[in-house]
């Protein structure tokens, strides 16, 4: 490019300070637009300098320099805060430059990942992106890559603002709702060791949150919440959550009112996890009793389950088999002056569901 061949081309630290202060103009100028011309201009000279071009390589001591301006400054989090204020270009420009000294490596070190560690107002502004819904989409994915990071993982699961992740996966757009949802998913997963230490210390929150967006939520929200539940109490490593979680009765009432649910889909997510109620070799006596109330009920409708996916279909007929020999075994009778045990909606008949879907299409 043109510029790097000026006689008095900028230094890379020299870009970062002329940088900054364009951006820091965006919220008061009289002329957004030469600003945002000039800070898109500045921000294609560093993304030459970090990638290069047809006609520039990448040079390791102008990375280094460009680096250490950035560490030293308020880059990065000025950049983040006013992505709103950015021409779409340039949200993709600050996207690459976060990304790109976020992967850096100087032998066993990541120098960004401790930058951002020391200044976690960056992280919290990136926490907060799902309430900009003109730039969350880049927000989430710059999010999910720190996720990556076990040590910005662990400083995230104790911001609690994470909590609000349960409200940004159900408000809003399809779109920016469903991206919010993956970085929520991420953080509960990635790093199971630091999340195993977070379900310790916040069980019933997060369970009372999880039933929160399957009992409100939309369909596609019910449905990823029910997975992720899935996903996170078959991990060994949250054997605490599992332990809580089928304990319930409440929890137990939630996941059989799902298997009669109208979507397929949501029955077979619901399916998963209420055959780890059944599986549980230690169950309460308020669980037995939901179980035993409604034992033929559900023998009834397990007996005409059944899943449309080819795949795993083995291994899916083996467990319900099992979950049927499971409640086949219980009483029939509830022994018990307890009043726990709740009546459950009448669970679907599969067959009188498919003759109905029938009529309606003729």
């Amino acid at each position: 490019m043109a510029f790097l061949f000026k006689r008095n081309p900028k230094t890379p630290s020299e870009l970062v300070r002329v940088l900054n202060d364009q951006v820091t103009k965006l919220d008061n100028t009289n002329d957004l637009k030469k600003v945002q011309d000039d800070t898109s201009r500045y921000l294609s000279q560093i993304t030459v300098i970090l990638h290069g071009d047809e006609e520039n390589v990448p040079q390791p001591d102008q990375i280094s320099q460009l680096a250490q301006e950035v560490y030293s400054t308020d880059c990065l989090y000025l950049l983040i805060a006013n992505l709103h204020n950015l021409e779409f270009n340039s949200r993709k420009d600050v996207s690459i430059l976060f990304t790109t000294l976020l992967r850096r490596e100087i032998g066993n070190r990541n120098p960004t990942v401790d930058h951002l560690l020391s200044k976690p107002k960056i992280l919290i502004t990136l926490l907060r992106g799902p309430e900009n819904s003109e730039t969350c989409l880049i927000t989430g994915a710059m999010l999910r890559d720190c996720i990556k990071y076990e040590a910005i993982t662990k400083y995230l699961l104790k911001e609690p603002l994470i909590w609000q992740y349960f409200n940004y996966s159900k408000n809003g757009t399809f779109e920016n709702a469903t991206d919010a949802f993956i970085t929520l998913s991420d953080l509960l997963t990635v790093h199971k060791k630091a999340v195993a230490e977070f379900f310790n210390k916040n069980l019933e929150k997060f369970i009372f949150h999880i039933n929160n967006l399957i009992n409100l939520g939309n369909y596609v929200t019910k449905r990823q919440a029910v997975k992720l539940l899935s996903q996170l109490i078959m991990q060994r490593s949250n054997y605490h959550l599992l332990q809580a979680y089928v304990d319930s009765p409440q929890n137990l009432k939630l996941i059989m009112i799902l298997l009669s649910d109208k979507s397929k889909n949501l029955q077979i997510e619901a399916f998963n996890v209420f055959k780890i109620f059944i599986a549980n070799p230690k169950k309460s006596k308020p669980i037995l009793d939901i179980l035993i109330k409604n034992r033929d009920k559900l023998i009834t409708y397990l007996r005409n389950f059944s899943t449309d996916r080819k795949e795993n279909m083995r291994e899916f007929n083996d467990e319900k088999e099992f979950v049927i020999q499971q409640i086949e075994d219980l009483p029939r009778l509830i022994v018990s002056n307890s009043n726990s045990s709740v009546d459950i909606p009448n669970l679907p008949n599969h067959a009188r569901q498919q003759q109905q879907q029938q009529q309606q299409q003729q």
